[in-house]
């Protein structure tokens, strides 16, 4: 592995001296040795930076979890040759389950989680990775959509009735948080499926998750196996660095007959390959500090699929402070025109360019093109052979180096937990008004007086941000809102986020391609500034922590206000708009700017309405 800087002004050689002057891996693998052998109690986080940052620490200072099962598991596997063969018996143990209990071969497989719990999944299925097993459908949503468009899916490519396609399923849950709901959600709906279709579920369920959490009352009553995350039996690692080597990533990769021993030899990294991790990290560290902290990632055409997982690793471990970020953005085209000049006081991006040696680049010209012009350029290069398990590795240690310089926590998430409870608290006042349409919340988010059709189908709210400019209809209020924010610089990127499926449903998939146009003619071209597109609430478990934590972004949440149902299941969206609305009041409550766009319904009329609202808002913004 090689790893090569361009343009490193300021020098990044003192960011890089705490690693060079400290053996780091040396006191990371002893703290880990203590922790497993003496216990936790053993430890006195003001005494280690070591345990600050990689460790939950109650509030009398007692360390209650150890986070370095990231990378403990990678050393632990050296010594356990028998890991590979381990997880192959146990897979093939669930597929005989399900023949034995139905007589039919093992067809799909459903994950429900969300964030780290699934994210990993969806890269994986993203590069090709899961192809040779069963159809992987990533369920991280609470929008009944989603579930219906699963089975659909299901149904129309086995040919089968739904109890039938069902027998041919496994249901994987995964939740490593005590409070997680959302996989109760659906693998509640699933098992109701299951009932109705007269088909015993309990050779087709799974999970993964803490002793006594929500996941484990429910799965534990209807008769569900759990599985432990580890395969040591520990419990040290955080949702987000499950992959790529606890259970949770394994299982499907070990479905899909990837080659586990190759795999996980591939996060076997050596010494130098991880200190060539913490250089990177002094780099970004260095640059972060210069305010060039947008890191554009750009990856091999193999590998684009795993940009969001990269995305998640890094904002949700490092998005607490609102001094220093570390914004990854991906799914951008890269568009010279759409930056700033290196030595503009504006320009705030750094690239990071991922590369396999033998494999065809990306745009290398305009790679080359941006390291002549003087934009800071790290350019990472792996072996031919390498394999995504050594990426994934090698990231989880540059996320270490940069939380080790900052001394920040990397495995906790509060402006997670923080949307979480607010959901909890509306969701259980919804329970008691007789569903959301009667909730005071809705009534009242429907009824505020900062808002604006378009239309007649679409809706644009913005009572949770000061805005008293001139525009009289919606789209000149979001191109007034816009030229504020990115003027004043108390914004420097944007989001849009549909809560809904935006994966497996056609309608969904329209929203998506909607939104990304929108990114590229409002933020990207428009404002110079990246901008993410991406689906609520999945957003809110990957990298939510960063948008909430140091903040500067100008959110826009949308939603359809005619809500899927499924009724087979019981399923409603009411938990899925709690959602929408918490998300809003977590960012008010500190003070990120957020506006919300409902569309009558996800018909062509409100979707043309809605792509001439982006429309109209970038040519009033530019005029």
């Amino acid at each position: 592995m090689n790893l090569n800087l361009y343009n490193d002004e300021p020098p990044s050689e003192r960011q890089f001296d705490p690693f060079r002057n400290t053996d780091v891996l040396t006191q990371l693998k002893s703290l880990d040795a203590r922790a497993r052998r003496k216990g936790l109690q053993s430890l006195d986080p003001q005494r280690s930076r070591l345990i600050r940052i990689g460790m939950e620490v109650d509030g009398s200072g007692v360390v209650t979890k150890s986070g370095y099962g990231v990378f403990n598991l990678s050393w632990q596997s050296e010594r356990r040759p028998e890991w590979p063969q381990q997880v192959l018996d146990e897979v093939s143990d669930i597929r005989a389950r399900i023949r034995e209990a139905h007589g039919v071969r093992l067809q799909f497989l459903i994950w429900a989680g969300m964030g780290g719990s699934a994210e990993d999944k969806s890269a994986y299925n993203a590069v090709g990775l899961l192809k040779g097993g069963p159809r992987c459908y990533v369920l991280d949503s609470t929008d009944p959509a989603k579930l219906k468009a699963i089975l659909d899916d299901m149904t129309r490519r086995s040919r089968l009735e739904l109890a039938d396609a069902l027998k041919r399923t496994l249901v994987v849950g995964m939740a490593m948080g005590m409070t997680s709901y959302e996989p109760v959600i659906n693998l509640e709906k699933l098992a109701i499926l299951y009932d109705r279709c007269k088909v015993d579920s309990r050779a087709n369920f799974v999970y993964m998750t803490l002793p006594g959490s929500l996941l484990d009352q429910f799965a534990a009553k209807r008769g569900y196996r759990r599985i432990e995350l580890q395969l040591d039996g520990a419990n040290s690692t955080a949702g987000r660095h499950s992959g790529p080597l606890t259970r949770g990533s394994l299982y499907p990769l070990a479905l899909a007959r990837v080659d586990l021993r190759e795999w996980i030899a591939g996060a076997q990294l050596s010494q130098q390959d991880i200190e060539l991790a913490w250089r990177l990290s002094a780099f970004f560290e260095a640059q972060g500090a210069a305010g060039r902290d947008k890191v554009t990632l750009m990856l091999p055409r193999e590998w684009a699929g795993i940009g969001l997982w990269t995305k998640q690793d890094f904002e949700e471990s490092l998005g607490k402070s609102e001094q220093l970020g570390v914004k990854i953005v991906i799914g951008e085209r890269m568009k010279l025109a759409n930056y700033h000049a290196p030595r503009n006081p504006l320009q705030d991006r750094v690239f990071l360019v991922i590369q396999r040696k033998g494999s065809a680049g990306r745009d290398a010209q305009k790679v080359a093109l941006l390291r002549r012009s003087g934009y800071p350029v790290a350019v990472v290069t792996f072996p031919p052979r390498a394999i995504l398990s050594a990426y994934m590795q090698f990231i989880h240690y540059v996320v270490f180096g940069i939380a080790y310089l900052r001394d920040m926590n990397f495995v906790t998430q509060p402006g997670v937990e923080l949307y979480k409870a607010i959901t909890n608290r509306l969701y259980a006042a919804a329970e008691r008004a007789g569903g959301m349409a009667h909730a005071k919340e809705w009534r009242n988010f429907l009824n505020v007086k900062e808002q604006a059709r378009w239309r007649g189908v679409v809706t644009l709210r913005y009572d949770k941000i000061p805005y008293h400019g001139a525009g009289s209809t919606a789209p000149e209020i979001y191109a007034g809102i816009l030229r504020r924010l990115f003027g004043a610089r108390s914004a420097e990127y944007g989001e849009l986020t549909f809560f809904g499926d935006t994966r497996y449903s056609p309608q969904g998939r329209s929203v998506r391609k909607l939104l990304d146009r929108a990114a590229e003619r409002l933020f990207r071209a428009g404002l110079k500034v990246p901008a993410e597109v991406y689906e609520g609430p999945a957003m809110n478990h990957s990298y939510h922590e960063m948008i909430i934590g140091h903040g500067r972004c100008f959110s826009t949440v949308l939603l359809s206000e005619k809500a899927e149902s499924l009724p087979a299941a019981d399923y409603d969206a009411d938990y899925h708009r709690a959602q929408f609305l918490a998300t809003q009041m977590a960012l008010a409550e500190r003070s990120r700017p957020v506006v919300s766009i409902t569309l009558r319904d996800l018909g062509e009329r409100s979707l043309d309405a809605l792509e001439e609202f982006f429309q109209q808002s970038a040519r009033h913004l530019k005029a």
